[in-house]
């Protein structure tokens, strides 16, 4: 015989109990409930950031145009080469004859960051800052 006492059945497996899903359930729940929310809090700060690199490039024609002494009046989203992109919805430069310089846009994104405007400022020392203040602090690159 196969060592089984008589009159006793071996159990025959059958997969899992309704409490057995119930708790894979329970616990795939709580993880996602956890996960989601720190996931679109990545997604908002990488597009924030995506948006930033694409109007920093403006920073640098608008330096060439001040040093040089060009004409001011030229200065405009087009001619610093920030374009529209899937960030930026729409796009602003400008230089003031006193070297007071901007180059923003508004951030399309998620709801946490988007039609809120991202722009560099230039003040007529020539230090640039970023302005990011309607963002959330824990969305906004560092230096912004």
């Amino acid at each position: 015989m196969l060592g089984i006492a008589r009159g006793k059945e071996m159990r025959v497996n059958r997969g899992f109990t309704l409490i057995e899903l119930m708790v894979v359930v329970a616990i795939v729940s709580i993880l996602a409930a956890i996960a989601i929310p720190a996931y679109q809090d990545y997604v908002s700060k990488s597009q924030l950031v995506s948006a930033l690199a694409e109007i920093r490039p403006g920073k640098t024609t608008i330096e060439v145009v001040v040093q040089d002494s060009r004409d001011v009046s030229l200065v405009d989203a087009d001619y610093v080469g920030v374009k529209p992109s899937v960030r930026c919805t729409a796009v602003n430069a400008t230089l003031a004859a006193d070297g007071v310089a901007q180059v923003g846009c508004i951030v399309a994104g998620n709801a946490a960051v988007s039609g809120k405007k991202l722009s560099l400022n230039r003040d007529a020392n020539g230090v640039w800052t970023c302005d990011g203040s309607v963002f959330a602090a824990q969305y906004r690159p560092l230096g912004c």
